[in-house]
């Protein structure tokens, strides 16, 4: 993370594969947000690899929960070194899932712990980055006369992602930035109380 209102996403998808002393490792790399599509990813890669011998991951999501499996490599070996890969990275919302095909030798305990967090890194690496705001979702109920006013209001507050609907009263959804929000809730609470505004909530 690099602080309360920014993160670092991964550009694209990315495979990354190498071989490494006759075992072949193969790195796929999401962006993933929550848990289900981390799950739905990682059932992706499974049908994929159907012959492999294991398929070891980790992710961690902009909520900072984290999460890895050795799916069968010795304790430690490999999860945790995908893990410490994307945390080196500084991305979230991302999953890396490294799988092997065992070449028939061993690689010991170091081995592992390089293989499985140097193919990491290396898709890590390529898929590039792209910052993200942390926003919160509010919206706003207003008559059709109080449209500029708002329009100015969110505007200086750095509204983004703006859907407007018009009926009976005017609704506007909006993104704020989540740094922002005390204080445009504290004037729109002033003018819901001078019923310049009919009303407003977070959605988030």
């Amino acid at each position: 993370m690099l602080g309360t209102n920014l993160y670092n996403e991964p550009e694209k998808s990315i495979t990354y594969e190498e071989k490494i002393k006759r075992s072949v490792f193969i790195a796929n790399l999401e962006i993933c947000h929550d848990e289900l599509e981390a799950k739905n990813f990682l059932n992706k890669i499974i049908s994929q690899h159907r012959d492999a011998t294991h398929n070891c991951r980790a992710y961690i999501f902009a909520d900072k929960s984290e999460y890895f499996s050795d799916d069968g490599e010795p304790s430690g070996t490999a999860g945790r070194p995908i893990l410490n890969a994307i945390k080196k990275s500084n991305l979230v919302n991302v999953m890396v899932i490294v799988t092997r095909y065992f070449g028939g030798v061993k690689l010991g305990v170091r081995g592992l712990i390089d293989a499985y967090g140097g193919v990491a890194e290396k898709a890590l690496d390529m898929a590039g980055k792209i910052q993200r705001i942390i926003t919160s979702k509010i919206q706003i109920s207003l008559e059709y006369n109080s449209m500029g006013l708002i329009t100015r209001l969110l505007e200086n507050f750095n509204a983004i992602n703006l859907l407007w609907d018009y009926k009976e009263f005017v609704n506007v959804i909006a993104d704020i930035q989540i740094d922002k929000l005390e204080n445009i809730s504290l004037e729109l609470n002033e003018l819901k109380s001078r019923k310049i505004i009919i009303n407003w909530e977070n959605l988030s």
